[in-house]
């Protein structure tokens, strides 16, 4: 058997010190990067750790997500995610107990290993939850790759550390929590203020896409509408600054991602577009650097009448409030969209009801001063607006004008 490596001696005096570092840490800014920053140093310092990692449940406390480490996972950070109960961390936090295995780690049955986390090759690993109210909201992870004894006095430190952090963290993720709800109430207010101004359709969709970029950190976002026909998708608004994507053909609704949403009439959410078959645009995707992709359909009265698309820099599982936030915005949009295409609608009508009752004023001089029939005077202002290029509205106002200089 291998002879067990001591974890280094806490001293009274050192003890103190690391406790004098909680308290500096309890005592930050709701700042959740910097408070597991720190707590990954300070577990580094007391333990002598090859790698530490710290997990924290998500929001729905359906899993646990990797928030830091240390050594720089960037890529590993937010992607890795383990059910409560799953591998050793995961019965960590199920149990709310701590576990300790000083050699062999690997062989025990909970044991779950990454790929991607070289650190998994070790002796010794000390799992211990992170607490708050008596409850587990995360877990720290503390290996050795080589055999090591942990005394008690190291547990006992670390289940304090545990205890004292556990409520700076809960609180730092509530402050994150609270930050993006702002936000995507700001977004949402923006949009609703927007679709009640005056501004033009075009000027409220470029406000929508920029805004929606913004709050979801989006790389591209951009508002689609099916056309005239009802056969296509064609892009009408977006913050993207490549002129390809702004220039992007027409999407078939019948053979396209985009399309499937129309159809369906529900948003969906594709994690690595490049890898999607019904995403018509992959080479543009991979030029460009797209990763994840969310599509919400515009959707008023039960009518989809086009999507917004959202793209991320790095891969993104999207979450439900995530999709329910850009739904409300997509169905404004629509509601924006339907509403100009009403106006418009009440304007042509009324532009046409004036130009009836000017031309019907401009036949009736025609007929007294030529004695003309009514169909004859309607021919000689349909002939004048023909041949002069010149709306029949215009040539009317014309007559009229005419007839009033004739009187005076």
């Amino acid at each position: 058997m291998a002879k067990k490596k001591s974890a280094s001696f806490i001293s009274s005096k050192r003890e103190v010190e690391i406790l004098k570092r909680i308290v500096d840490i309890t005592s930050s800014e709701l700042d959740l990067n910097y408070a597991l920053k720190e707590l990954v140093e300070l577990v580094t310092d007391i333990t002598c750790a090859d790698s530490v990692f710290i997990y924290l449940f998500d929001e729905n406390k359906k899993f646990l997500v990797l928030k830091a480490s240390k050594t720089p996972h960037d890529k590993e950070l937010e992607k890795i995610k383990l059910k409560v109960g799953e591998g050793i961390t995961g019965w960590v936090a199920q149990e709310n107990k701590e576990v300790i295995i000083e050699e062999n780690a690997y062989k025990d049955t909970r044991f779950m290993n990454f790929d991607v986390l070289p650190e998994d090759k070790y002796e010794a690993f000390f799992s211990i939850p992170i607490i708050y109210k008596g409850n587990a909201i995360g877990v720290i992870n503390v290996q050795h790759r080589v055999v090591q004894k942990y005394p008690q006095e190291l547990i006992e430190l670390m289940t304090t550390i545990s205890k004292q952090i556990g409520g700076v963290i809960e609180n730092a993720v509530l402050y994150e929590q609270m930050k993006v709800k702002v936000k995507q109430f700001d977004s949402l207010f923006k949009v609703s203020k927007s679709i009640t101004s005056e501004k033009y359709l075009e000027e409220i969709l470029d406000l929508i896409v920029v805004v929606t970029a913004e709050m979801l950190n989006s790389k591209i976002c951009s508002i689609m509408l099916v056309d005239e026909k009802g056969k296509s998708l064609v892009v009408r608004a977006t913050q993207a600054l490549n002129d390809e994507y702004k220039n992007k053909p027409p999407l078939s609704i019948d053979q396209s991602l985009s399309g499937m949403v129309i159809k369906e009439k529900k948003p969906r959410a594709v994690f690595d577009v490049r890898k999607e078959e019904k995403y018509v645009l992959r080479e543009l995707a991979i030029k460009e650097g797209l990763t994840s992709m969310l599509l919400v359909p515009m959707v008023v009265k039960n009518k989809a009448i086009g999507i917004v698309n959202v793209y991320t820099k790095t891969f993104h599982k999207f979450t439900e409030e995530e999709i329910n936030v850009l739904q409300i915005i997509a169905n404004q949009a629509a509601v924006a969209i339907e509403n100009t295409k009403l106006m418009e609608e009440i304007l042509t009508a009324k532009e046409a009801l004036e130009t009836r009752k000017t031309v019907e004023r401009a036949k009736g001089i025609l007929m007294t001063m030529h004695n003309l029939s009514e169909d004859a005077a309607y021919k000689i202002i349909h002939k004048k607006s023909m041949d002069s290029s010149r709306s029949m509205k215009e040539i009317a106002e014309a007559i009229i004008l005419a007839a009033e200089f004739q009187k005076m």
